[in-house]
């Protein structure tokens, strides 16, 4: 696998091939997830239809933990085998799940306000997802603002290791304080409290949200495997 990983010539035809079946399943499994939402899922009996905003924030949340969990792990993987593809890994996909963090705290602060009647409260959730959502802005930065490819990628790897502190606190927050935002409905080790009725269309978005987030982080790989064949190029 890191012979593939290392290969970059053999990298990009591998995501060619794979990202166009992606994209087609992508669409299919979103135009189904959103008609389950938005349609055929059923009216909360105290929240109304300000519940249909849940099946965009949960994924959004999920998506945005899950990127920065695997940065961090190939931000611990980079600096044991010293090679730039774990870096370029977690580079490509910084931006998508800053973008999924700011989607959740919005979509967040939108369903806040009608269940809640605040759009924002510093409680242990939220503010923890804010701490994550700096911590994606800071790594990002960390490549745009340091020249030296080398130091650059030891610095965001870094960032993103020391980051994963905050992860199981964002979990774990509604259960180790007292909060206003609910506890988690979706357990594994136990049962679940949501009905499957809205579960079902929950875990279909979650799925389409996925494929995307696989398909736009096929494509910024891409972008990265052509700029470091650029910069060999350059020193021939």
């Amino acid at each position: 696998m890191f012979k593939i990983l290392n290969s970059s010539t053999k990298t990009y035809f591998i995501i060619e091939k794979v990202n166009s079946f992606i994209n087609y399943l992508c669409v299919l499994i979103l135009i189904l997830g959103l008609a389950f939402s938005l349609f055929w899922s059923p009216i909360d009996y105290i929240q109304g239809n300000s519940v249909r905003i849940m099946y965009v924030h949960v994924p959004a949340a999920w998506i945005s933990l899950a990127c920065f969990g695997v940065m961090g792990f190939f931000s611990i993987l980079n600096f044991i085998f010293k090679t730039k593809t774990f870096g370029l890994i977690s580079k490509s996909l910084a931006p998508l799940g800053f973008m999924f963090c700011i989607i959740a705290i919005v979509t967040g602060s939108l369903w806040g306000q009608p269940t809640w009647g605040t759009w924002w409260v510093w409680d242990a959730r939220l503010t923890s997802m804010i701490i994550l959502g700096i911590f994606y802005f800071i790594y990002i930065m960390s490549w745009k603002l340091i020249s030296n490819k080398k130091i650059a990628n030891n610095s965001s790897s870094i960032i993103a290791i020391i980051g994963l502190i905050n992860l199981p606190i964002i979990k774990f927050s509604v259960d180790w304080w007292a909060t206003l935002h609910q506890t988690s409905s979706i357990k594994i080790l136990s049962s679940n409290t949501m009905h499957y009725s809205m579960l079902i269309p929950l875990l279909i978005m979650f799925l389409g949200l996925s494929l995307y987030s696989l398909a736009i982080f096929f494509m910024k790989y891409k972008i990265e495997i052509i700029k470091l064949k650029n910069e060999r190029l350059d020193k021939i």
